[in-house]
């Protein structure tokens, strides 16, 4: 069985449409933007990339603040009151003994290593 061309594609006649569902037809069509709105749209595009990383690097320095630098001044400070108030206590519960520091380099490097364990 043979079928030719003209058999398969049927085309409807050609209709004519009126101009107002063509004008109709062109305003529901996707506008393309302009050269500069692409431009702008790039210009968009980099700055909120730039703004992006520039809200991930503080938040990388808040975390290095909360999770490591803090604790650790925190810890070496609360060591410095620590001694300074255990001396004052003993001042105080008795008044003849005297607490002295003889080596302040030594004293300061306890310190730091002693906040720097964990």
């Amino acid at each position: 069985m043979s079928s030719s061309a003209t058999d398969s594609y049927v085309l409807p006649p050609a209709t004519p449409t009126p101009s107002s569902q063509i004008s109709d037809d062109i305003d529901s069509l996707p506008s393309s933007p302009t050269h500069s709105e692409l431009d702008l749209d790039e210009d968009e595009q980099l700055e909120s990339d730039a703004e992006r990383e520039w809200r991930e690097s503080l938040q990388q320095l808040e975390l290095l603040l909360t999770m490591v630098l803090v604790p650790y001044v925190g810890k070496y400070l609360g060591r410095k009151c620590a001694y300074w108030g255990w001396a004052k206590f003993m001042q105080w519960q008795w008044p003849d003994i005297s607490v002295q520091i003889t080596d302040r380099k030594a004293f300061r490097a306890a310190g730091i290593v002693g906040a720097a364990t964990i």
